[in-house]
């Protein structure tokens, strides 16, 4: 049974996006340690999944917040929440620069996440209109794309200042980029679908998932910890092994 305030559903998908995320950084892993030679940078395969395991995460984080708005959950709830999650994105710059000086994450997916939960959280009385305005976010970046390139503010927008805002026309050299466009837009529609199902959702509460899928609920409500920790132990794991390989 889905907890006070939650949808057995909705972290259900959030924990296969955490499985799914997890294998992904294993073979990502593998690559950094010579064992298994892929273009995570470029190739479809890896880049896809990228985008669709990302995905899955803004929206099931949007979804959130329209059912913590239904709930009437206030601001010290939220801040509180948003304290860790700006937290653990510091804590990962520092750990990403330590491994990767040259392109260490300075707006990943926590540093992302951050932000678009104080936009979701403000705009969250938008109800319908959250939908035009997603598509916007995502057709903002294309635009703007072409708007700016070869223009005088090309520059300024591709530089460090402004690149978590994603209207850049050259990518960054980070680790893991997630500017507030597009992937806002993402969330916002997680969060117009949260509110379309939210006076829906009260009968679907109460039936259990079956048994593999509360499994994955379980997970999904601990995501931020299993984010910050699966990594370091894949790390360790694989030093581990070469180190026992001689």
């Amino acid at each position: 049974m889905a907890s006070p305030g939650r949808i057995d559903g909705i972290d259900a998908l959030r924990g296969a996006a955490l499985l799914w995320m997890a294998a992904f950084h294993f073979g990502f892993d593998l690559h950094q340690f010579g064992y298994w030679q892929q273009d995570y940078y470029r190739d479809p395969f890896w880049t896809t999944q990228r985008t669709v395991i990302l995905s899955l995460f803004l929206f099931c984080a949007g979804a959130g917040q329209a059912f913590a708005q239904a709930n009437g959950r206030g601001w010290p709830r939220f801040w509180r929440r948003w304290a860790q999650i700006a937290g653990c994105a510091v804590l990962v710059t520092a750990g990403s620069w330590l491994m990767f000086p040259r392109s260490a994450i300075y707006f990943g997916v926590l540093h992302g996440m951050a932000v678009m939960l104080v936009v979701a959280r403000l705009t969250v009385g938008w109800g319908r209109w959250l939908w035009p305005a997603g598509l916007a976010a995502l057709l903002a970046v294309p635009l703007a794309r072409a708007g700016l390139s070869g223009s005088a503010w090309e520059a300024a927008f591709n530089s460090p200042g402004l690149a978590w805002l994603g209207l850049v026309t050259v990518l960054p050299v980070t680790e893991d980029y997630v500017p507030l466009l597009p992937w806002l837009g993402v969330l916002w529609w997680g969060m117009a679908a949260g509110q379309w199902l939210a006076p829906r959702a009260s009968a679907r509460q109460a039936l259990p998932l079956p048994g593999p899928l509360q499994a994955l609920t379980r997970l999904g409500r601990w995501s931020l910890r299993f984010y910050m920790v699966h990594q370091p132990v894949l790390i360790g794991l694989l030093w581990l092994a070469g180190w026992w390989r001689g």
